[in-house]
């Protein structure tokens, strides 16, 4: 099944327009757990609550606050915030090619596949073989849900893909973190170091060798539960009275990234593919709904 595009935009550098489509290049695996209420098995909901009133407060009568000092706030509504949005556009503006080697990965965010849109198959396959020959990437602004975002074009896997970037003073300062310095090293521990090192090294980055091993335990727990029928479904729900301390949903995503080299870790890899075919999982995937197309504009996707 082709992916879904969940948006598009116009890549302008001089004269050239290359109309795209943006693709979701990932998705997070993490296992997700809802809180239930032991002796009935609902789940609990979430209240709005205001502890100076002590009230349960609709979500109707809630406006933004930025905290400027402790405790100390001023207000926004959803007008005066659409108002400094920024101006409603698709185009991705290349402001200039860098080397990649000159972009430290601590800016990259998220990392989106750029396709070609109707018209713009040779101008996309002219601007990707140019930057793949030259080594160079490409340096943006872009607009996306209202806010502009500073993005990084580059060639890869016979086509080109877009990292949205932190701006420089959103990267925290590592001069501040104490990295060893004053250590004194006995003779020959560099050395010794640098021949573990050369003892793990691989000659290429091959990600299938790495599986989550914590998910597939627990899809596995789960799977002989769902067949053990040892499952909670939800009763009819009683009326709800305004408790001022119910407890909050809380959702937790665990996940443990655990790689390790070798058969074991490909095998990890092929059980949880398998347990991804299972009734508990296919019946997550139908329950999910496809992501639909959407324009990029005006600063949403």
């Amino acid at each position: 099944m082709p992916p879904h595009s969940i948006g598009s935009g116009t890549i302008s550098f001089g004269l050239v327009s290359i109309p795209i489509r943006m693709f979701s290049a990932a998705s997070p695996g993490g296992v997700s757990f809802n809180q239930l209420h032991q002796k009935c098995g609902g789940r609990i909901r979430q209240q709005q609550i205001c502890p100076t009133c002590n009230e349960v407060v609709e979500r109707s009568a809630l406006v933004k606050g930025y905290e400027f000092a402790k405790d100390q706030y001023v207000q926004f509504t959803e007008e005066e915030l659409k108002g400094l949005e920024g101006e409603a556009s698709k185009m991705i503006d290349i402001a200039e090619f860098v080397p990649l080697a000159q972009v430290d990965p601590i800016y990259f965010e998220k990392t989106y596949y750029l396709g070609p849109d109707k018209g713009g198959e040779k101008a996309y396959r002219l601007l990707a073989d140019a930057m793949k020959g030259s080594g160079l990437v490409a340096l943006a602004k872009f607009v996306m849900r209202g806010k502009e975002n500073l993005v990084l074009i580059r060639p890869a896997r016979e086509g080109l893909m877009l990292h949205t970037m932190y701006f420089a003073d959103e990267i925290r300062d590592f001069g501040e973190v104490d990295k060893g310095e004053d250590a004194k090293l006995k003779p020959g521990e560099l050395e010794l170091a640098e021949r573990l090192v050369g003892e793990l090294t691989s000659e290429s980055f091959r990600p299938e060798q790495y599986a989550d091993e914590y998910r597939t335990r627990v899809l596995e727990v789960v799977e002989s539960k769902v067949e053990g029928r040892e499952v909670t479904s939800l009763a009819p729900q009683a009326q709800r009275t305004q408790v001022i301390d119910l407890m909050e949903a809380l959702k937790q995503s665990l996940g443990k990234r655990a790689g390790a080299s070798g058969d074991g870790v490909a095998a990890g890899g092929a059980k949880a593919a398998a347990l991804e075919k299972k009734p508990a999982a296919r019946a997550r995937q139908k329950a999910e709904p496809a992501p639909r197309e959407k324009k990029v504009q005006g600063g949403k996707r």
